[in-house]
């Protein structure tokens, strides 16, 4: 569709604006740290839980035995367990260093 209007003034872009404000506007803006939610221990635990979880699918597959009791009571245990600390992982606070 073609557009119907045009601007009444043209727009200023950080490329159409004069060099000297855009110096004078770096040098005036304090450097802040990036501040992240989570924890290098938080990613971690959030690695673990998901290969336990991935685990837990493992055990669940496999042998052609369906009513095995890795199948049907020790595979869900250690998916849930996964979920967990998957859930702990994402609660945790980082460490205030």
């Amino acid at each position: 569709m073609a557009q119907k209007f045009k601007p009444t003034a043209p727009v200023k872009t950080a490329a159409t604006a004069s060099p000297a404000t855009a110096g004078a506007a770096k040098a005036t803006a304090p450097v802040q740290q990036v501040q992240f939610i989570f924890d290098k221990s938080n990613y971690r635990m959030l690695i673990i839980s998901v290969a336990v979880v991935a685990l837990g699918f493992v055990l669940m597959s496999g042998t052609t035995d369906i009513y095995s009791t890795t199948k049907i009571v020790v595979a869900p245990i250690v998916v849930l367990g996964g979920f967990a600390l998957g859930f702990f992982a994402i609660l945790k606070k980082p460490s205030a260093n």
